[in-house]
């Protein structure tokens, strides 16, 4: 057997025992022998390049390459379900669907509604050849690397001896972290001083779109498999669809049922409202679906949301337990966060120590006392919150909450902005937390994008001394970084990273100082607005006003941060190292004022540009872009697949409809302004129809 044929044996075992061990729960030899056949594999591999495949079980181990995600756009939308939380409704649903089939018999497929993020798989010749997440709906982010990494999703299908997969199909489902790694990931997380995530859900869509496929692979998540989608499927029952997918290799849920009455649905659910607290995965309800899909054509949608198909969602589990003491967090602005630190309570899954009291209005709207009974609930099985007091527990001695007075941190007197529900500590080039903070707001994808670094590093790098501001990243050298000479390429990375940080442009480099109250948008309005570093650090009061969303806070918070000595240094550092202070002569040559005061909504998919370039667009020539239609929304960016129900809604309010091609010749000639009054034949285009004219929307369970 030559080598190149030993490669593709050993994909074919390995392939094989990953399905038994991560979907079966069936393994046949030892992680030991596991381990040799993937060792031999790689170094087959490395001897033979020519072979590389996408989809060798040598992918599953990920790569520390960083990735950007691009977008996607979904052959069917991935719309959700509307939500139900009692039985009423439920049996309404079943009601309408039997009038809507004029008594026709049916049957009801239930389902797990697992809590996770929504994930599309494509498959070609039986190979994953693409896997893109929800994002809006119409389209999502490319992240087919970091799903190779799950190995309970087949890179390569099985060969069926009943019915053979289509040449091309789509299956749809969810990404989860189990529990028993959601709470290893946490723990690890507080061992470094890092905070741990709010929920299994955090966690899973934090993992997924990480840059670091390498680090996907190590958090062991999973993923259940729940629609086919596609032109050839084998059956018209949507579970046994899922059966005959669960043949090819997919991992699909064992506790679907099909029943045909209304008691059989209000069974499984009163079952799976105590026995999923036993299952290895989160789950926040159950997915109620009209079986065949002749039917379900038949049924069609409303505007929002298909008439076969209902989630019910479980009602929050609530518990009671004694309030211990109070404890305060210090943020990266210098926001402090009250914790209540509570005897162990198992909620949802999980064991809830601490919940967040939010702030000082919130401690005294429950007049809560050291030793307090609390009662803490997770709405939407999601973050731990208490919902109450038993006041008729309180012990007669018992000590109210008293919010502190100073940082707990540093020391400093706390003060809180005229407005703001906060407390804030002002010391914010003095107290650790805040210079961590910073740094690591400085490092973020959105600020300076230097992803060779992260909290633990900064951590560390703080600890050892070398960085105690973000002008302090400018001057690391490898030497510093890596003392011994063991992790010269790691090094050469970061300083590689920060190297190329100098060339991000200047509303980013505004949004990475960190300034109190500016985000993102705020940063974009002021860059372009002022135009350099300069003429913002002279802005009087009025002058910021004068910006579009600055208010007196924003401002004042603006002024303090150019008047502090400190801060002026930095910045002196930062354009001695090269950093961009200034718009480029792109940027301010392709400025106009020609959608000054127009608030663009955009929707679909586009043929010239991203979204993110048409935002960016809109900005550049004055516009403002929102997220929802509403009465003072301007007008609509429409590309293909435009949503259906923000079609309604546009209809419904008379919001004008503009397609790609005429917004471009909008602006397009400085001085001329296209009429915006345009018809919805032109602007617009139609959401897709199946053959009975109906929206396609083909997301529908979470």
């Amino acid at each position: 057997m030559t080598e190149q044929e030993r490669i593709l044996q050993l994909r074919k075992e390995l392939h094989e025992h990953n399905h038994r061990y991560y979907v079966l729960n069936q393994p046949v030899i030892s992680d030991q022998d596991f381990d040799f056949l993937m060792h031999e594999l790689q170094e087959l591999e490395a001897r033979h390049p020519e072979m590389a495949d996408p989809n060798s079980p040598s992918v599953r181990v990920g790569s520390d390459i960083n990735q950007n995600f691009r977008q996607v756009a979904h052959r069917y939308p991935m719309l959700s379900l509307a939500n139900t939380y009692n039985a009423d409704d439920v049996r309404e649903w079943y009601e309408q669907v039997s009038r809507g089939l004029e008594g026709e018999p049916f049957e009801v497929c239930c389902e797990m509604k697992y809590d996770g993020l929504s994930i599309s798989l494509t498959y070609e010749d039986g190979k994953l050849v693409q896997a893109v997440t929800r994002g809006d709906g119409v389209q999502g982010d490319d992240v087919t690397n970091n799903v190779r990494t799950i190995r309970c999703i087949p890179l390569q299908l099985s060969p069926s001896n009943g019915f053979p997969y289509p040449r091309s199909f789509e299956i749809r489902g969810e990404i989860l972290l189990p529990w028993d790694n959601f709470n290893r990931l946490n723990a690890e997380r507080e061992e470094i001083g890092e905070t741990p995530f709010a929920n299994p859900r955090n966690a899973a869509s934090g993992t997924l779109k990480s840059q670091n496929s390498r680090v996907v692979a190590e958090r062991g998540l999973d993923a259940y498999l729940y629609y086919l989608l596609g032109d050839e499927l084998p059956a018209d029952g949507h579970i046994e669809n899922l059966d005959i997918a669960r043949s090819w290799g997919f991992k699909i849920s064992e506790g679907m049922k099909k029943v045909n009455s209304l008691q059989g649905i209000l069974d499984y659910i009163d079952y799976w409202d105590k026995e999923r607290k036993n299952l290895p995965v989160a789950t926040d309800g159950i997915v109620l679906k009209v079986n065949s899909l002749r039917q379900q054509r038949h049924l069609g949608f409303t505007a929002k949301s298909p008439r076969w198909a209902i989630a019910y969602k479980f009602k929050a589990e609530r518990a009671c337990t004694p309030l211990i003491e109070v404890t305060y967090q210090v943020g990266r602005t210098g926001a402090i966060t009250p914790v209540a630190n509570m005897e162990a309570v198992q909620l949802a899954g999980t064991t809830v120590r601490r919940a967040t009291l939010n702030n000082e209005d919130f401690i005294r709207s429950f007049d809560l006392h050291i030793g307090d009974y609390v009662y803490v609930e997770k709405g939407g099985e999601i973050i731990p919150k208490i919902v109450g007091v038993d006041v008729e527990k309180r012990k007669a001695d018992a000590e109210p909450v008293r919010f502190i007075t100073h940082c707990p941190e540093c020391g400093a007197q706390l003060v809180r902005y005229e407005g703001e529900a906060a407390h804030y500590c002002p010391n914010d080039t003095g107290c650790p937390p805040q210079i961590k903070g910073r740094i690591e707001h400085f490092i973020a994808r959105k600020a300076m994008n230097i992803m060779s670094l992260g909290p633990e590093t900064v951590d560390e790098y703080f600890q050892r001394g070398l960085i105690h501001n973000i002008a302090d990243l400018y001057d690391l050298t490898i030497q510093q970084i890596d003392p011994s000479g063991n992790k010269r390429k790691s090094a050469q990375n970061v300083i590689d990273a920060i190297k190329e940080s100098r060339n991000v442009p200047f509303e980013r480099v505004v949004f990475a100082l960190g300034i109190r109250f500016v985000g993102v948008t705020t940063a974009k309005l002021l860059a372009r607005h002022f135009k350099d570093i300069d003429s913002l650090m002279k802005a009087s009061l009025q002058d910021l006003l004068d910006v579009e969303m600055v208010g007196n806070v924003i401002a004042e918070s603006i002024i303090s941060y150019f008047h502090n000595e400190e801060n002026l240094a930095i910045i002196q550092r930062l354009r001695d190292k090269g950093l961009q202070m200034s718009l480029s002569e792109e940027q301010t040559a392709g400025q106009t004022n020609i959608l000054e005061g127009k608030s663009i909504v955009i929707s679909g998919v586009f043929t010239h540009h991203s979204r993110d370039e048409y935002k960016a667009l809109i900005e550049q020539h004055g516009g403002k872009n929102v997220g929802s239609i509403s009465g003072k929304t301007s007008f609509i960016l429409a590309g293909d697949n435009m949503g259906p129900s923000k079609l309604q809604k546009a209809e419904k309010l008379g919001v004008q409809i503009v397609s790609e091609e005429e917004f471009l010749g909008m602006i397009k000639d400085e001085g001329t302004v296209s009429p915006l009054a345009l018809p919805r034949s032109e602007g617009a285009a139609s959401p897709k129809t199946d053959s009975n004219n109906s929206p396609i929307q083909l997301d529908l369970f979470s």
